[in-house]
């Protein structure tokens, strides 16, 4: 009797569309962008103009998502991106798709853990306590924690995540607001970004690039389709409510930020506090008192666990997906009674760690070791993004061939939107992968050369792609097989 284990089905009818949307927005961790990504964008980009850059990455997403949401309609498989490229570019190209997807969910997630570990141990415990903690026990203590969190249900993940996502952005709201009241909002952000003063002060396109980051985790939406009710509806509403609040909410703390240090003077001031990563904490001390700073610091460890708990239920089932399909090994496939793709958490689980572990080692080489926040983050949450950035662009592309292919005749929907929103993703990707060493925030030579790993995947992928359809045919024609289709219900 064979010991391969049969694959086993996700929990079906778990979640709506706010659960999807916390498990989303929790990825993106807002009060992590407001405190890292947005003073990293003002410096290096586009200055005050940068509310400006978030609302122009937010279209160009909408206007992906259009094109997402109707193909998502006809499909419903965990493999997210994975499956959407099998659908309209064909198995070659969805398989690569599924491995660069899963490379980089599992990168992030291990850098992840190196962010969420040097804030814990390092900045929090001490502020509070009065103690330090390595950053690397830090980090992997409460990835475990994640691990379990994720193992007992995806209904779990959301609760807590929900419950972090209302405290983060609760904070940001009143951070703004109190903004807004004491100092008044200044609409020469926008003015401004129209001229050459704003727009092309500065970088208009390491702007775009940087806050493109911010929204990294929308497209998550699609992986918890068949655990969702209702998916041909809660997909699409998820994904659109999804980039809306992002967007909102990114643009409204950026312009917080601008005006309280002065539109003119916000790239300046910025770039001065760019080497303490200080700006946001800083601003939230004068604005709303040194108690909610300490509170902030305490918000932004959940931030960073919530969004260590959504990337990693993200990654397990990019791998459940691979193993189902027998891309990846099919003992991957298999859940435990929960409906949880338990075996692939443990994959993510370990890899997170091992990649930490190898920066924690390293430190040991060294009389005076460099924080994670400059080695480990950047390889896992720069290497990551590129990835991630790469498969929107060939989704959007493989939703336009889908539907002409077809012969649909809602061209803004199937064509124009999603057409207009692959040139602007595969612009960002582009120069995503010129910049890349700006983006991870090192110019070190491992991580100038990362990228490599994804033309090796590019590369990889085709030929393994080959190999199964001379070697194994029945394994590259489930390929497409695996892509579920949904059925009509009747009402009773």
């Amino acid at each position: 009797m064979s010991s391969e284990p049969t694959a086993g089905k996700l929990r079906a009818n778990q979640l709506g569309v706010p659960a999807i949307v916390f498990l989303v927005l929790a990825a993106v961790a807002p009060l992590t962008v407001a405190i890292v990504v947005l003073p990293l964008a003002i410096a290096l980009g586009n200055g005050g103009g940068t509310p400006v850059a978030v609302l122009i990455v937010a279209a160009a997403l909408l206007l992906f998502a259009i094109g997402y949401a109707q193909i998502t309609k006809e499909l419903v498989n965990t493999g997210g991106f994975y499956a959407i490229a099998v659908k309209g570019l064909g198995r070659p190209a969805g398989l690569v798709t599924g491995l660069i997807a899963t490379i980089g969910y599992n990168f992030f997630v291990a850098g992840a853990t190196g962010t969420l570990g040097f804030f814990t141990g390092v900045v929090v415990l001490p502020a509070l306590f009065g103690f330090e903690v390595h950053w690397f026990i830090a980090g992997a203590v409460l990835f475990i924690v994640a691990y379990l969190l994720a193992r007992a249900g995806i209904q779990i993940s959301a609760v807590v995540l929900g419950i972090a996502l209302i405290l983060e952005t609760l904070v940001l709201l009143c951070f703004g607001f109190s903004v807004l009241i004491q100092t008044g909002f200044s609409f020469e952000a926008f003015t401004l970004a129209l001229g050459p003063e704003v727009l092309v002060g500065g970088s208009i396109w390491i702007g775009l690039l940087l806050v493109a980051t911010a929204f990294i985790g929308f497209e998550a939406t699609a992986l918890f389709s068949e655990e969702a009710r209702e998916p041909r509806r809660t997909i699409p509403r998820a994904t659109y409510t999804a980039i809306i609040v992002i967007g909102v909410l990114h643009a409204f703390v950026a312009w917080a930020i601008v005006s309280a240090v002065g539109v003119r003077d916000a790239q300046g001031v910025s770039l001065d506090h760019l080497e303490a990563g200080d700006l946001t904490l800083g601003l939230v001390d004068q604005y709303l008192g040194p108690v909610l700073g300490i509170i902030v610091l305490v918000l932004l460890v959940v931030s960073l666990f919530a969004a260590q708990l959504a990337f990693h239920n993200s990654a397990a089932r990019y791998l459940y997906a691979l193993g189902r399909a027998r891309i990846l090994p099919r003992w991957l496939a298999k859940t435990n009674k929960r409906g949880v793709p338990e075996r692939a958490l443990v994959i993510n689980l370990l890899f997170g760690i091992l990649v930490a572990a190898i920066f924690a080692i390293s430190e040991l080489t060294v009389a005076e070791p460099l924080p994670p926040v400059v080695t480990l983050v950047p390889v896992g949450i720069g290497f990551g993004t590129l990835a991630v950035m790469i498969v929107q662009a060939i989704a959007a592309l493989a939703v336009v061939v889908h539907f002409r292919r077809t012969g649909d005749r809602r061209w803004w929907s199937t064509f124009i939107a999603p057409g207009l929103g692959f040139l602007a993703l595969g612009t960002i990707s582009v120069f995503a992968l010129i910049n890349f060493p700006l983006i991870a925030g090192s110019e070190e030579t491992y991580v100038v050369v990362l990228p490599w790993i994804l033309v090796l995947a590019l590369v990889g992928g085709i030929i393994y792609a080959l190999v199964l359809r001379a070697k194994r045919p029945e394994v590259y024609e489930g390929l497409e097989a695996d892509l579920e289709k949904f059925e009509e219900t009747p009402v009773s």
